[in-house]
C-alpha cells in the first residue's frame, strides 16, 4: 500500500523546500518556496512521535553536515540520509543514527538527476544495475520538484513496473489525492514524499494530520 513519506531537505544548513530545478552551483538561480524557522531536529523527533518511519534526510550542497547529524541523533535508526553520501562517508552516516543511507553520483549535490524525456531509457537500465545493492529508491522527479503541479503519474506507473524494491517517489505532489492517484497508478507499491504542499512547510495543498491519518487508514 502506498505510504507518506517525510522528508527533511537541507540547503545550507535549513530547513528548505526548493524548486528542485533550480539547484546549481549559481546561488541566484535557486528558487525558494519555503524556510523553516525551526532547526531539522524538530521534524526528526516530529516524524518521530507519529513514527513516520522511512523518511529522508536530503542534504543539498555543503553545508548540511550538523543539520543533518542532529537529525538522525534525534531519532537514531529512523530516518535515512541522502545528498553527498559516498563510500568513505556512509558508515559516518550509519554510525551516527542514520537507518540507511542513499548514494548517487558524487556531484556536488550528491543527487543523480535523469531527463525526463529519457526516462524510459535510462531509468530502467539503472534500476536493473543497482536494485542487486540496494534496499530501496528514492527517485526525484527534479523538473516537477517543488512546483505542486501534480505527481508524474507516467513515471509512478513505470516505476512500480520496473522495481522489485521498495521504491519513494517525490516531485509535484499538491493534495492529499495525489496520495491516491500514486496509490491507484502503482497499485501500491510505491510511496510518495510530499514536501511544499504540506502545512508544515508553508503550504495549503495538504495537512500533516491528513498524511498521518492516510497511513493509519492505509
Amino acid at each position: 500500500m502506498t505510504k507518506f513519506r517525510p522528508c527533511i531537505d537541507l540547503h545550507s544548513g535549513q530547513v528548505k523546500q526548493i524548486v528542485g530545478g533550480t539547484l546549481s552551483s549559481v546561488a541566484g538561480d535557486l528558487k525558494t518556496n519555503y524556510v523553516s524557522k525551526l532547526p531539522a531536529s524538530h521534524y526528526a523527533g516530529l516524524y518521530q512521535k507519529h513514527n513516520l518511519r522511512g523518511g529522508h534526510v536530503v542534504k543539498l550542497g555543503p553545508g548540511n553536515d550538523e543539520a543533518a547529524l542532529e537529525s538522525v541523533q534525534t531519532w537514531p535508526n529512523g530516518l535515512q540520509v541522502a545528498g553527498g553520501i559516498t563510500d568513505k562517508n556512509a558508515q559516518y552516516w550509519i554510525d551516527q543514527g542514520a537507518e540507511k543511507v542513499s548514494a548517487s553520483q558524487y556531484d556536488e549535490h550528491g543527487l543523480l538527476h535523469f531527463l525526463v524525456c529519457n526516462f524510459s531509457m535510462v531509468l530502467p537500465k539503472s534500476i536493473a544495475l543497482l536494485e542487486p545493492y540496494c534496499a530501496e529508491f528514492l527517485i526525484h522527479a527534479a523538473d516537477v520538484e517543488g512546483l505542486q503541479q501534480g505527481v508524474d503519474e507516467e513515471l509512478v506507473s513505470k516505476l512500480a513496473e520496473w522495481c522489485t524494491i521498495p521504491v519513494t517517489y517525490a516531485g509535484g505532489a499538491r493534495s492529499l489525492q495525489d496520495l491516491e492517484k500514486v496509490h491507484v497508478s502503482s497499485k501500491g507499491k510505491v510511496d510518495l514524499t510530499i514536501g511544499s504542499a504540506l502545512d508544515i512547510f508553508g503550504g495549503s495543498g495538504v495537512t500533516f494530520d491528513e498524511c498521518i491519518e492516510w497511513n493509519k487508514t492505509h
